[in-house]
């Protein structure tokens, strides 16, 4: 199955993040073909630091699936994860990462630093980036724009 599908599942979940005044960003756990977790981003509105779309998104899938391990599960997410997102990927155990636009100032998976490729670490999901990876930029680039 293609990608795609499940990014425009993890856009439509950044818009709603942009709804509520949020930086329009949205993830979806994905495992056999089917989403078991939805999360977009909510660190104002929740008053929470960790509340980044793949934390809740994460958060969702484990409670839905019953297990903090998301074993042979993928994670869509709009934008590169951060650090934070990123250790949290690998202690859930997440397979395989698939991300729109690439982050320049804060990404984790090869834009800054490649969390997932040091060795030292005991879990490596792999990656690919750049899926949708226009209309999750402009997504972003939208609403900065829109804010200035």
């Amino acid at each position: 199955m293609s990608d795609e599908p499940f990014m425009r599942e993890a856009l439509l979940l950044a818009q709603q993040a942009e709804e509520v005044g949020e930086v329009p960003i949205g993830a979806v756990v994905v495992k056999n073909g089917i989403i078991v977790g939805r999360g977009y981003n909510r660190p104002i509105s929740a008053c929470d630091p960790t509340a980044h779309a793949e934390v809740i998104a994460m958060r969702n899938a484990a409670a839905e699936l019953g297990n903090y391990r998301l074993l042979d599960c993928e994670l869509f997410v709009t934008l590169e994860p951060c650090s934070m997102c990123a250790g949290a990927i690998m202690h859930a155990r997440v397979k395989r990462v698939v991300f729109g636009a690439a982050d320049p100032k804060a990404g984790a998976c090869g834009s800054v630093i490649d969390l997932f490729a040091d060795g030292r670490l005991n879990h490596h999901s792999s990656l690919v980036g750049g899926v949708l990876a226009v209309e999750c930029g402009n997504c972003l680039s939208e609403f900065f724009r829109q804010r200035r």
